[in-house]
């Protein structure tokens, strides 16, 4: 790695990177909490490599990555870019993820398209709770990664501490393989563990010494771990006894030892990098430990009907599969999607097959189309450069697929493919808006539609019930960016309102009333009377109509009529506007007219009755209760079921899952969660995620009640 001769950092300044075999490719996601430094890494690295003139800043609005207007003005990624760069002769496609855990879906997406990960931790500010979740993610899957530990330069920067605290938050086999050395609080280079050389940066130019002796101790003790932990990975057995019995292990055996544990992803390489220091050692790290993506499984590929489809491979002679990663959409250029194409070449001008996952719950239409492919770009940031395909293993970006959206799968129109689409998590911040004026309502439909395409963590729901339009995000910067781009992008206005929860009414008492529809004035008029018994059912009984009339007092070519008009007084309500539901309503007299009776006449007299009984008894107001699963770490359990309780909700338990995590399982009106992700997310530092699902309808207290009332 980075302790041999580090070469030549060949990178060409405008030019696109390209790749002939995926062996020459390697994909990298960066991961790591907001403000860690991976933004301003990749500047460093793309520096390094010549593919930028020098490096930009976050402070400066100038970075390849963050290029989108939103996060200019917010100085933090809100979207996954793709940065490519060369070393020595390797095409390395850096993919940027924001680190805020509001845009977790282009994190996934992040580490969908990547065969390795980077987990980005500042030396001054240490890990959250999602990173350590996301470390377990990828520990699931086999995913190979390593630590960059940022900022070494800081003045608040402890490398043995936040190290210390790495190796106790990843686990086993976290090792540095380089120290730094830093001197009146500047960092002036980096020492190998394994050659034990002094790469020497303080006259801006990477120089090779020997470490003075004063460092020792310190090399000594670090490149003691480093080697037992390299030796307990290795393939060789023999290699443990050899060193215990003090014989020296070349360095050039660890050294391969070492690439091979980490591409199976079972040793994770910790490096430091500041500013000037580290880029080449981390390039050296990239190119030659981790994984191509010949060696990365490929995800589950199914036919268009779910049967498993074997056999295909990272081969750029294959069939073609090729999955959209990322979409935009561009005022101005239209719609881009960024490829990781998994087998086979894509090439301009190729029609292919799209296969859509159909997240229909989500505003994503099911689809199955066939499309031609545009011009290819190889992205740089907001730069699109040209190229003429892209290979197996390779992150390409299409321009102008109309219908393909965010998790679809792009393959051969004679035999179309389906990849099993990642894990994305529920957006559970439900937010209501409305447009600003009658110009802005017009160009809301597709505004909105071009979001929704881009982003699978954002659900659309036009309520009918409440009759708002409702946008289900994953937080509160997340809506904010998409109010953002409504209104910069797309040159919408709209206004957030306050959310109305779908309530229900019913009746809180037995009663009798009768229903008078008589107008007879000359000529044809209304005669329709009926009685009815009203009483409620328990809670998820329904609607029953039962007819008890004798004699014929009401003629049976009406009685349905009467059920007609019951039916849709209770879709309508009688107190405030809510639909009824549980209740029993019985027919048992009425009076009928030769002439004057009808359809309608006896519609309007049901509906009149059911009126008048609101009028006798007690009518209830019901909130919807959702089954709330919360999922926490053990050091805020209490704090949770404490505020769950003070939201008017019943706790039903707790059980313990996986190390240090407790499932809290309890009952919760859904007019008390509405903002729950937020709070949630605070309360638990970010670590706290939940479920929700609709469980039964129970009576509003009587001073919400009255307060709900109130304001219909």
């Amino acid at each position: 790695m980075a302790d041999r001769n580090p070469g030549g950092a060949a990178g060409a300044a405008g030019r696109a990177p390209a790749a002939d075999s995926a062996d020459a490719i390697r994909n990298v996601v960066l991961v790591g909490h907001s403000g860690a430094g991976k933004t301003t890494l990749i500047e460093q690295l793309l520096a390094t490599t010549g593919t930028t003139q020098r490096a930009g800043r976050v402070e400066d609005g100038n970075t390849v990555s963050d290029f989108d207007e939103v996060e200019v003005r917010q100085q933090r990624s809100v979207n996954l870019a793709l940065a490519p760069l060369v070393h020595n002769g390797i095409k390395i496609n850096l993919i940027d993820t924001p680190g805020y855990a509001d845009f977790v879906g282009d994190l996934r997406a992040g580490l969908r398209a990547a065969d390795a990960a980077l987990f980005v931790v500042s030396a001054s500010e240490g890990i959250d709770g999602l990173t350590q979740m996301l470390w377990e993610e990828c520990a699931q899957v086999g995913m190979p990664r390593a630590v960059v530990i940022t900022k070494i330069d800081h003045h608040r920067a402890d490398f043995d501490e936040v190290l210390a605290t790495c190796q106790d938050v990843f686990g086993d086999g976290v090792a540095p393989l380089y120290l730094p050395v830093i001197t009146n609080g500047h960092v002036n280079g980096l020492i190998g563990l394994l050659s034990q050389k002094f790469f020497n940066y303080a006259t801006g130019t990477r120089t090779e010494n020997e470490p003075g002796p004063e460092y020792e101790a310190r090399i000594e003790e670090h490149r003691g771990v480093l080697i037992e932990g390299i030796i307990q990975e290795s393939e060789d057995e023999s290699l443990m006894d050899r060193y215990l019995e003090g014989e020296p292990i070349d360095t050039k055996v660890l050294i391969e030892d070492l690439e091979k544990a980490v591409a199976r992803g079972s040793f994770y390489p910790v490096l430091c990098t500041g500013l000037g220091v580290g880029s080449v050692e981390l390039l050296e790290l990239v190119t030659q430990g981790f994984p191509a993506p010949p060696e990365h499984p490929l995800p589950e590929i199914t036919d268009l009907d779910g049967k498993p489809v074997k056999g295909v491979t990272c081969d750029p002679d294959g069939p073609l599969v090729a999955e959209v990663v990322k979409t935009t959409s561009d005022p101005y250029v239209g719609r881009i999607s960024l490829v990781r194409v998994f087998s086979g070449t894509l090439r301009p001008d190729m029609t292919v097959h799209v296969s859509g996952h159909g997240l229909a719950d989500r505003g994503h239409e099911d689809h199955d189309v066939d499309e031609r492919i545009g011009t290819l770009t190889s992205p740089l940031g907001k730069q699109q450069r040209p190229i003429s395909k892209g290979v197996a293993g390779d992150l390409v970006a299409v321009a102008k697929l109309s219908r393909a959206e965010t998790g679809d799968t792009l393959s051969e129109v004679d035999r179309p493919l389906l990849m099993t689409a990642w894990s994305m998590p529920d957006p559970l911040l439900p937010v209501a808006i409305r447009a600003k004026s009658k110009a802005d309502e017009d160009k809301l439909s597709q505004a909105l539609g071009r979001l929704v395409a881009e982003d699978p963590t954002l659900r659309l729901e036009n309520n009918a019930e409440t009759r708002q339009l409702v946008l289900w995000c994953m937080g509160e910067a997340h809506t904010d960016v998409l109010l953002d781009r409504l209104a910069n992008r797309h040159g919408v206005e709209v206004e957030r309102i306050d959310l109305r929860v779908p309530l229900r009414e019913t009746f809180g008492a037995k009663c009798q009333a009768m229903g008078r529809n008589v107008k007879q004035t000359g000529g044809h008029g209304q005669y329709a009377i009926c009685h009815l018994e009203v009483e409620p059912l328990p809670s998820g009984g329904g609607f029953e109509f039962v007819d008890k009339i004798v004699g014929g007092v009401v003629p049976r070519q009406f009685i349905p009529s009467v059920e007609k008009g019951v039916r849709a007084q209770m879709e309508r309500g009688v107190v405030a506007g809510y639909p009824m539901v549980d209740v029993r309503v019985t027919l048992y007299d009425g009076k009928a007219h030769s002439v004057d009776s009808s359809d309608m006449a006896f519609q309007i007299a049901g509906q009149l009755a059911l009126k008048e009984a609101a009028s006798k008894v007690p009518t209830l107001l019901l909130e919807p209760v959702d089954e709330l699963s919360v999922l926490v770490a053990d050091d805020y359990v209490g704090s949770v079921m404490s505020d769950l309780s003070s939201r008017r909700g019943r706790v039903l338990g707790t059980e313990p899952v996986g190390t240090g995590r407790t499932l809290v399982k309890a009952e919760v009106p859904e007019l008390e969660i509405t903002r729950y992700a937020i709070d949630l997310r605070s309360m638990s530092h970010g670590t706290g995620t939940f479920q929700r699902a609709f469980l039964r309808y129970e009576p509003l207290p009587p001073h919400l009640a009255d307060k709900v009332a109130a304001t219909e």
